[in-house]
């Protein structure tokens, strides 16, 4: 009879709390079940046949109980965000600009609505904290967070690839493609994003990125709440309340482990009961089983899994992010620079955000954009190294004028200024160029070359747009400089004029040198093509920095390359093969010369700018192979100028062959011929021509260098040659007379920039051999 008051407690105990699990009031069913429980634990029901289903019942109301704040903990972490979806969406089809840019700040919430929040996920975490539910329920979450994620995105693409598509599939699609629609098939997801344009798939990115953002940011509300709750909740009305439902989730944790049921439903144990079990059992071998240092665990447990359910939610979105960059990887390589750097600063930006609120680096996507951006890299090097080769095999050697846009280029280099810069704010702007080959016509108008224009296109489609070398590099149509007809100067300086007509139609400004520190080179048309594309070089280096070292090796390569094909060109003659030239002429050479010399004097600027951005322990490799690569020009144009000199010394030994019988010739009895002989004649306006044509295209020091060689030669040749005839009658003397005073007087007026301890230019040994026939008549 004693037990039937303690049985009517229990009766009226089980009753409502079945009714709370009913009504979702699940703070009051735990404390009617740990009520329960207390009794269930105790000796007073032992033998009662009536309740021997009571623990089993009230083990599903904990489930129940469990069920209901997970599910309620679930609709509150993950399914508000998706609330917004919609909207996020709506913005993107309508190309919100002020959302459109990647930061929507709607995704934030404000003081007010971070405080409701925390108030709205108390109550659940407090009851999964009193049941030891929270960490399952997290790693349930997990899972959820992580499933929502990569759902989320896909539906986001699939919703949104229709409004960004429509223009450009149906004017990028093939023949072929067309068919299968036909057909009944279709394009697959990954067809569609392939034939985005650059523009709309950035367009999608920043739609994604906007809406991961804000299933991130609404994680990670979670996470800041479920830390708060778990450390920061001191001085709040419900501290008690948390503290002791960290000590009674704690104890039951610890009391499920021990006895193997961690898998089975967990019932709520009474901090006073869970702490004297725990005392008789195991705090009396090893102290770090105390109730502060189990409750210490507990609370890591939560926190671990609490942090790891941002985290894998981000390496989600990394994963999907790296999944759509994939699946265009193989056009990535072909974009311009201006549209590859908008994809590449989007990831950044997107990697960069959401590390920021996982807290963890995402190795996986930025390993996917490295590798993209290696790939750029590698395409684009192997598209200009390409057409620098066909724009050498077709360059004819004629020196062209220089448009101002070749000028910034150098500029920038002293003053490390990216050249695109200002076009990665305006779309509007085109920075690709088209490296055709360009031609003059007899009539002086501007033709193309279509096999160099052919090559390029086949390496990458080209924008109607573009900048072009084709209309913006006019040939130089001077007055030839070798004797010619009236009527070819009069062509020539038609055509001029017509040229410059064509420029101001144009509106492009042109010079007739490409100044570089104060110096001007005269260009052709292959040395513009190659400054372009090293000031292309140079804005990926800036703006991926990462592959710094990769681009300097490149840069070093096509600097090769164009110093190593144009010594076969020019002083190979291959360029007689491959471009038609009828010889290697001294302009030819002067021109070569000229393009050498300012690839010279711009690599210490060009390597003074990639360096910027080289690690230091590359530095000291990459510095070495730039180097080698200045002294290989340094030498090629000294060889330049070495055979400029040797050409003018063949010329000279070819006429005094015909010396012999020319001498002969003089020992006629009568001497009717006051002039100086042909031969002398030929050598002086042979040697006239060279510095005719080096003075128009050779800087002061590259001609003084080549004209003391060829003084030296002169005499040399010219007094040997005459030193091995034997003339001794008045006639011949006269006429040797006159060809040495012609050959002196052209010596003299020579560009050498030296002269005897007597003051004479160009003294030397003809001199010499002209004072010893003739002594004081040499004067």
């Amino acid at each position: 009879m004693d037990s039937c008051p303690k049985l009517t407690i229990i009766w009226i105990h089980t009753r409502p709390s079945f009714k709370l699990v009913a009504s979702a009031d699940c703070a009051g069913a735990l404390d009617v079940t740990d009520d329960l429980q207390q009794l269930l634990n105790g000796d007073e029901l032992t033998g009662l046949h009536c309740f021997r289903h009571l623990r089993d019942n009230v083990a599903a109301a904990i489930d129940s109980i469990n069920s209901i704040l997970s599910a309620e903990f679930m609709q509150a972490s993950i399914h508000v965000a998706r609330d917004k979806d919609l909207l996020l969406l709506s913005k993107a089809k309508t190309r919100d600009s002020m959302y459109m840019n990647g930061k929507d700040e709607e995704v934030k919430l404000d003081d007010e609505e971070t405080s409701n929040f925390r108030d709205r996920l108390l109550p659940l975490i407090v009851g999964l904290l009193r049941t030891a539910k929270l960490p399952s329920v997290l790693r349930i979450y997990r899972d959820t967070l992580t499933a929502s994620m990569k759902t989320t995105i896909k539906n986001a693409v699939a919703e949104l690839l229709p409004a960004f598509s429509a223009q450009s599939l149906e004017s990028e699609r093939t023949s072929a493609e067309r068919t299968a629609d036909t057909d009944g098939g279709g394009l697959s997801l990954a067809s569609k994003l392939r034939s985005l344009s650059s523009e709309n798939f950035v367009l999608l990115l920043s739609a994604i990125f906007n809406i991961v953002q804000a299933h991130l940011v609404q994680a990670a509300e979670v996470k800041k709440a479920i830390e708060w709750i778990m450390c920061n909740v001191d001085g709040h009305y419900a501290a008690d309340s948390v503290a002791a439902a960290i000590s009674v989730g704690a104890a039951t944790a610890e009391t499920a482990y021990e006895s193997g049921s961690q898998g089975s439903s967990l019932l709520p144990f009474s901090p006073q009961r869970s702490t004297s079990k725990l005392t008789s059992s195991q705090l009396k071998s090893n102290d770090a089983a105390s109730p502060s240092n189990i409750s210490r665990n507990f609370r890591a447990d939560v926190l671990r899994e609490n942090t790891e359910a941002v985290f894998a939610a981000c390496d989600a979105a990394h994963g999907r992010w790296a999944k759509l960059l994939g699946v265009r990887a193989v056009l990535h390589p072909k974009l311009r620079l201006v549209e590859f750097l908008s994809i590449y600063n989007i990831t950044q930006e997107f990697i960069t955000a959401t590390e920021k609120i996982g807290g963890r680096l995402g190795y996986s996507i930025r390993g996917t954009m490295q590798s993209q951006a290696k790939g750029f890299v590698d395409f684009q090097h192997e598209m200009r190294m390409t057409k620098i080769k066909a724009v050498l095999d077709q360059e004819t050697w004629v020196e062209v004028d220089v448009p101002d846009e070749f000028q910034a280029i150098v500029a920038s280099l002293f003053y490390s200024e990216p050249l695109i810069s200002e076009a990665l704010n305006d779309t509007q702007v085109e920075m690709t160029t088209s490296y055709g080959e360009v031609g003059t016509s007899n009539d002086g108008s501007f033709v193309i070359d279509n096999e160099a224009q052919n090559a390029a296109q086949k390496l990458v489609r080209m924008n109607s747009t573009e900048v072009s070398l084709q209309n913006s590099v006019q040939k130089k149509s001077t007055p030839s400089t070798e004797p010619t007809e009236s009527n070819k100067v009069m062509t020539a300086t038609s055509s001029a004029q017509h040229n410059n007509h064509k420029v101001k139609e144009r509106g492009k400004s042109t010079s007739q040198t490409l100044s570089c520190g104060g110096v001007g080179y005269h260009m052709v048309n292959c040395g513009l093509i190659l400054l372009k594309m090293l000031s292309e070089y140079m804005d990926m280096n800036n703006y991926l920095p990462t592959l710094s070292s990769e681009v300097v090796h490149r840069v070093v390569e096509i600097l090769k390359f164009f110093n190593t094909r144009t010594c076969q060109l020019i002083l190979g003659a291959g360029a007689m093969q491959v471009s038609g030239l009828k010889s290697i002429t001294s302009k030819h050479l002067a021109l070569a010369s000229q393009v050498i010399s300012f690839v010279y004097a711009i690599i210490p600027e060009i390597r003074r700018v990639l360096f910027l951005k080289v690690p230091e322990a590359r530095k000291a490799l990459l510095l070495s192979e730039i180097d080698r690569v200045a002294q290989d020009y340094k030498v090629h144009q000294e060889e330049i100028l070495t055979k400029l000199v040797q050409i003018m010394r063949e010329r000279v030994l070819y006429h005094l062959r015909k010396l012999p019988p020319v001498v002969e010739s003089w020992n006629r009895p009568v001497d009717t011929d006051s002039q100086p002989s042909l031969i002398a004649k030929e050598i002086v306006k042979e040697v006239n021509y060279l510095q005719r044509i080096l003075s128009r295209t050779l800087h002061e020091a590259d001609i003084q260098a080549i004209f003391r060689q060829v003084v030296i030669d002169l005499h040399k040749e010219t007094s040997e040659a005459f030193s091995r005839f034997e003339i001794s009658s008045p006639q011949a003397k006269g006429r040797l007379h006159r060809d040495i005073t012609l050959i002196l007087g052209c010596i003299r007026s020579l560009p050498s920039g030296s002269s005897s301890e007597s003051g004479t230019l160009n003294w030397g040994q003809l001199d010499e051999f002209f004072l010893q026939r003739f002594g004081s008549e040499a004067g």
